[in-house]
């Protein structure tokens, strides 16, 4: 008799580790779709942005067409890969941020569109919500190698194969190009 107690306390003791095992790795999952959603937020934000930016500089720049042109087509871009995962999204985006780099070093130009109020404002917030989007990739990342720990360490491991955890994919930029940091050149524009 004494061996079926001990036989069902070891089975509710597994049992509460498996629950608790478990509980975790829910939390986890949920904290990298709320850090993805934060990442969603900001990038909604840029895109809103990014319109009233191109209207702004377009008087200024006759000669910046291609510039303005590539922003556009990279925002356009990016708003087209939103659901397709990850990577894509990111990848999108990696562009569309070359795009703005490329812009915002070609504005060095211009002093005149430099002292504009309206770009200036445009240009604080742009730069805010770029700093707003790194901190939340950094802590996207950061939620989704938690998460990618716990799935794949034992014991956890073995509850998530059993439940159907997948491993999380990281926000990371893929191309070299993307890397880059703008060249600034301060040349007047020829008419």
């Amino acid at each position: 008799m004494v061996a079926v107690w001990v036989i069902v306390g070891i089975i509710v003791v597994l049992l509460f580790y498996f629950v608790f095992i478990y509980n975790g790795l829910v939390r986890l999952r949920n904290q990298v779709k709320n850090a993805w959603a934060q990442i969603d937020v900001q990038l909604k934000r840029r895109h809103d942005l990014i319109p009233n930016l191109v209207q702004t500089v377009q008087g200024y720049m006759q000669y910046e067409r291609a510039t303005l042109e590539a922003v556009t087509k990279a925002r356009n871009l990016a708003q087209q890969a939103i659901g397709q995962g990850v990577g894509a999204q990111a990848k999108a985006e990696g562009e569309l941020s070359g795009a703005l780099g490329r812009l915002l070093a070609v504005v060095e130009r211009y002093p005149d569109l430099k002292a504009n109020q309206n770009f200036l404002a445009l240009q604080e917030q742009l730069t805010s919500t770029e700093n707003k989007i790194s901190f939340s990739r950094q802590f996207y990342n950061d939620s989704v190698l938690n998460y990618n720990n716990k799935t794949q360490m034992f014991p956890s491991n073995i509850v998530a194969g059993m439940t159907g955890f997948k491993q999380g994919e990281f926000f990371k930029v893929e191309e070299a190009a993307e890397r880059e940091v703008p060249k600034v050149s301060f040349e007047q524009p020829k008419p």
